[in-house]
């Protein structure tokens, strides 16, 4: 009963953590006169992908890479099939020209390279199959471009300030916030992984399940939390831009990393779960230019991606 209750917890300080790393790193930029727009393109938008990122980094260090793995594609899918469609449900989503044509085909790039880096005995039938170190440094340098991409664009991006925090706090509380959210994030992510593995062993599941639905979706309640609050005030921009983002942000930097600490040995039966990745991005392109204006996530395709991660649930509850 332990492990479960722990786990549950592990996702609320996951969570506050994030939070309060937010808030003590965006008082302290402020304090250094950084503007909000460069403060939402770093702390912010790097602070609702921190979950992932902890937990993967736990998961690489004790060699639990289906987690790891199963983490990263669960919470792509869910960004786009599951944050995405009741977004655009609260308010149709307008994404902007930028977004249609860069973005939207880099997250697609960065699921695509995943697929063809994950799959080495495809091309060496000498090798197994798993995300190297040198994989870690080509995402990493893939991230490096869309980080000055991000920054190139940002002034263009209307709304963002609105998600920087207000508060300033002196700089006692300001460290004393990101101390607290580091721990929550280290503490959160332990007890999540260790409730992850001894979950998947009790109850008969395979880990990369466990990472895939209950994993994932616990750790994009941040991007869910941006994303509703930004279609509920039709900042369309920040609410797709974030998905977007953090599904490019989730491979090339999280993924990156954690293969850097760990080679990430690849289950070949996660292609399914790269296909699916491939095909949610595809069909948010594809979206772009159907129903009544182009550029426009509408409330039926909202539905029709909600419908499409249920299927998805359900078949991985099937594969178990």
């Amino acid at each position: 009963m332990l492990p479960y209750l722990l786990f549950a917890v592990g996702f609320v300080l996951l969570i506050k953590g994030a939070d309060f790393l937010v808030d003590g790193s965006s008082s302290i930029a402020r304090r250094f006169h950084i503007s909000d727009l460069v403060i939402g393109l770093t702390v912010v938008a790097f602070g609702t992908s921190t979950p992932e990122l902890f937990v993967n980094l736990i998961a690489s260090i004790k060699g639990d890479t289906d987690i790891a793995i199963g983490n990263i594609l669960g919470s792509n899918i869910a960004n786009i099939f599951l944050i995405l469609g009741v977004s655009s449900i609260i308010y149709p989503l307008s994404v902007t020209k930028g977004t249609v044509w860069k973005e939207i085909p880099l997250s697609l790039l960065a699921a695509v390279l995943l697929g063809i880096l994950a799959n080495d005995q495809f091309i060496d039938k000498s090798t197994s199959s798993n995300l190297t170190r040198t994989d870690g440094f080509v995402f990493l340098s893939f991230f490096i471009i869309f980080l000055y991409y991000s920054f190139s664009i940002a002034k263009s991006i209307e709304g963002m300030e609105e998600h920087v925090p207000e508060t300033q706090y002196g700089s006692g509380k300001s460290v004393l916030f990101i101390i607290s959210g580091l721990f929550g994030l280290s503490l959160g992510g332990k007890w999540i992984v260790d409730g992850a593995v001894y979950m998947a062993r009790s109850l008969g599941m395979s880990q990369s399940l466990i990472g895939l639905t209950i994993v994932a979706v616990g750790t994009s309640l941040p991007e869910l939390a941006t994303s509703v609050v930004a279609a509920s005030k039709r900042n369309a921009d920040i609410a797709v831009g974030n998905i977007v983002g953090s599904n490019i942000f989730n491979v090339f930097f999280i993924l990156g990393v954690s293969s850097i600490i760990r080679p990430l040995p690849f289950n070949n039966a996660s292609n399914i779960d790269i296909g699916v990745t491939i095909t949610a991005t595809a069909l948010l392109f594809i979206a772009m230019f159907t129903g009544r204006k182009k550029k426009l996530l509408e409330p039926w395709e909202g539905i029709l991606f909600i419908v499409f991660y249920m299927f998805y649930v359900a078949y991985l509850i099937f594969r178990g």
